[in-house]
């Protein structure tokens, strides 16, 4: 009977696996664009790093509109037309409109990331786009257009080589703070030739100086000031990606740093306007053989629903992608082996990285970007594609992960070498997409076309006394037998930014028992029997003030 029993099991999980389908739908919904690294046969480390994208709702139509970030030529002759940045709006019925005239979001500078926040609290949502050279910060007009503020917010600051960045109010008065990581020192005059057996090559990322990160403090007047050095943030490590997170529930937004070929740093947060770095302390610096990785993209989430926020990186080939489960305490423990991700995960380069729920089931599965830096790799090592296909992994909701990435449709065939991913709910139909960036290629939109079989509820923050974007507020939402700990943040994946309206699987629950919101002001608000299968947008104070179906 016990064999039976665990036929039936394998048989219920691999039925489940199959649900979940993504279809390619690009060029249907409008999208034209093809990334532009201006490789010149050089091997610039530079053209290997971009690609970063972001879903975000620019007019406040509650429809996610995608900004994609170009690169741009690197050499002193410049094309009659550049490349440009681009801004697509959402249409409302599945198709976008390609905006970036209008807004004026189109940047020609070497675009590598992106972030989104609402930095001076006017129900707009802005946008900062980092670059090799100098970063733009555009504030949203509120009319369907941006101006560029760079100077005037005093963000505009020496060019440097810059990769993630993140809002987030990390002094807890109300207005979104800014960081920007800086990666290394490169000048472009002065590259080194880092061939291989006379192949040519790009250079390792210790064959450069890591450059100092950045935080930019609000000054609640629309202008920011560089407060690196007096907040602690010290230390230089070759960083990547970025986020913001309260590792031990106290209040504070502490901040996680991905550093490439370094130890990862996190600061913690005094409370007092000030860092100190914990990362090898709490056990998030290395991995369990006390190895430094080369870390590329990062994502929190409480994937294992026990109330805390565990940390998922991407590394390099013949590194895998590494799991920290959160003791509840803020110690982390490396269970890479244990959640079946390390073998899986270990001939892939990995970039962006995502935990979202597929399928609604309550369970966060996870998603991997991968591509090789190398467009040459096959002709100086024997393992390694250019390349690659990218990466889903089913949450058996034990603790454990599945590969399920050649069952899920189309959209997870397509084999490019990516970068960025982002996701969000782009048609409002209950489930998340994902948009894949690809260095010079064109992008992929995924569509989720997973039966809607389980429940759903999407909920949208809207701050008051907390900064309008609700970023650092903490949702807990308990159902059937679940509790699922949710966090509003800004940045992530590899430097992109995925929507701020929290998306949550309901398995079969007809309703939520109990939303506990924990504004970042300390304020505790609880709401009790939502119906599944809506939309809320719920105020600080205000509790539900709209709720679509």
């Amino acid at each position: 009977m016990k064999s039976i029993g665990f036929v039936i099991i394998i048989l219920y999980v691999s039925l489940a696996h199959a649900d979940i389908q993504f279809t390619r739908v690009t060029e249907k919904a409008g999208i034209q664009f093809r990334h532009f690294n201006g490789a010149t046969g050089e091997k610039l480390i530079v053209e290997t790093m971009g690609g970063g994208a972001a879903f975000f709702d620019y007019n406040n139509d509650d429809y996610v509109d995608i900004y994609l970030v170009n690169g741009a030529p690197l050499t002193k002759n410049k094309p009659d037309v550049l490349p440009i940045n681009h801004l697509y709006r959402n249409n409302g019925d599945g198709t976008f409109t390609d905006a970036t005239r209008h807004t004026g979001t189109g940047n020609t500078g070497y675009g590598i990331g992106c972030c989104v926040g609402d930095y001076d609290n006017d129900g707009n949502k802005d946008l900062f786009v980092t670059n090799f050279g100098q970063n733009v910060l555009y504030r949203n007009n509120g009319d369907g257009t941006f101006t560029d503020v760079s100077q005037q917010a005093g963000i505009a600051d020496e060019s440097l080589f810059s990769s993630g960045c993140a809002f987030a109010d990390y002094n807890n008065d109300g207005w979104l703070d800014l960081v920007v990581i800086n990666y290394v020192i490169l000048n472009l005059e002065d590259a080194p030739d880092c061939s291989q057996n006379g192949i040519p090559a790009y250079c390792r990322p210790e064959d450069f100086p890591p450059a100092p990160d950045h935080l930019f403090r609000n000054n609640g007047d629309s202008t920011f000031t560089n407060v690196t050095q007096e907040a602690g943030i010290n230390l230089h490590g070759r960083g990547l990606g970025i986020v913001w997170t309260d590792t031990n529930n106290d209040g504070w937004l502490d901040l996680y740093i991905a550093n490439d070929r370094e130890a990862n740093f996190l600061y913690h947060n005094n409370g007092d306007g000030t860092f100190t770095e914990l990362g090898e302390l709490q056990g998030i610096a290395r991995n369990e053989h006390g190895d430094a990785e080369s870390s590329m993209g990062i994502d929190t989430a409480d994937y294992d629903n026990d109330g805390d926020l565990d940390v998922i990186l991407t590394h390099y080939q013949a590194e895998t992608n590494t799991l920290y489960q959160n003791d509840g305490n803020g110690v982390f423990w490396d269970i890479t082996a244990q959640s079946r991700l390390g073998e899986p995960t270990l001939l892939p380069l990995a970039w962006g990285t995502n935990f979202a729920d597929f399928d609604n089931d309550g369970w966060l599965d996870l998603f991997f970007a991968n591509g090789h830096l190398h467009d040459n790799i096959e002709r100086f090592e024997e393992v390694g594609v250019y390349k690659q296909p990218n990466q889903l992994f089913y949450n058996q909701g034990n603790g454990s992960y599945t590969d399920i990435s050649s069952k899920c449709g189309d959209g997870l065939q397509i084999e490019k070498s990516s970068r960025g991913s982002v996701f969000g709910d782009y048609d409002n139909d209950g489930d998340l997409d994902m948009l894949i960036m690809n260095i010079a290629h064109t992008p992929d939109l995924l569509r989720n076309d997973t039966p809607l079989k389980n429940n759903w509820l999407s909920i949208k923050l809207i701050g008051k006394k907390s900064n309008r974007d609700a970023i650092g507020a903490k949702v807990t939402l308990q159902f059937a037998d679940i509790t699922r700990l949710m966090e509003v943040k800004s940045g992530g994946s590899y430097l992109s930014q995925n929507q701020f309206r929290l998306q949550v699987g309901l398995g079969t629950a007809k309703k939520v028992d109990r939303i506990v919101i924990k504004w970042q002001n300390g304020v505790q608000e609880i709401i009790e029997n939502v119906k599944s299968n809506q939309r809320l947008t719920i105020q600080e104070g205000n509790g539900i003030i709209s709720n679509k179906r």
